[in-house]
């Protein structure tokens, strides 16, 4: 399908962009059929056969949930430096760390031939913390080799169950404390009486708060 250009303004714009359509149904147990359509840039059929794309966009969500990794489980969501250039070296500390983590995931299914995405990135992280130790005081290279063979043993074996079409809600687990928001510095910082009224978060009369 040839697309033309409607933007007279564009001249780095070609005159018209040739894409691929791909229309299909998806079909999850328990929800309706909703018909997808994508409108891949990759026209070679044979390269990049439909049945791969199409599985491909059914993986998706998985980038959702390396961002929680990120996030939640290495505690990535709030940056604690104050200046951009240390927020960026944070930022780059915290990807080579989660990086790291991949590659020993990796290594434990290269090696234990178990399927990639029913290991634990928390448990993952849990062992390796607790390895990382033990092999920091180990006295011999061929302990240090033995506990790591161990670590990759345990993260084969420590498998999530199987759990097709899992749902991953975006939902507050636990109930906010009665708390209003930080919205200050400490030392200028006034708590508001009657302060079980407000919600952390979203305070239930947060306008006032402004």
């Amino acid at each position: 399908m040839s697309i033309l250009r409607t933007d007279p303004n564009g001249p780095r714009l070609p005159a018209q962009i040739t894409v691929r359509i791909l229309r299909f149904t998806a079909t999850i147990r328990g929800f309706r059929a909703r018909r997808v359509t994508l409108v891949p840039p990759l026209l070679d059929p044979k390269r990049y056969p439909a049945e791969q794309l199409i599985g491909l966009y059914a993986r998706r969500g998985c980038l959702e949930l390396c961002l929680r990794d990120l996030k939640t489980t290495m505690g990535l969501e709030p940056l604690r430096c104050k200046t951009p250039d240390m927020a960026e070296k944070e930022l780059r500390a915290y990807l080579v760390a989660h990086n790291l983590i991949r590659c020993v995931m990796a290594e434990a299914v290269a090696r234990y031939a178990v399927d990639l995405e029913r290991v634990s990135f928390k448990g993952s992280v849990d062992a390796l913390r607790q390895y990382s130790a033990e092999m920091a005081k180990a006295p011999s290279r061929k302990l240090r080799r033995q506990l790591w063979e161990d670590l990759l043993l345990n993260l084969a074996r420590d498998l999530v169950r199987y759990r097709p079409n899992r749902t991953e809600p975006r939902a507050v687990k636990r109930r906010p404390k009665p708390y209003p928001l930080l919205n200050q510095p400490r030392h200028r910082f006034r708590e508001i009486p009657h302060r079980n009224r407000y919600w952390k978060g979203r305070p239930r009369n947060y306008r006032s708060l402004i």
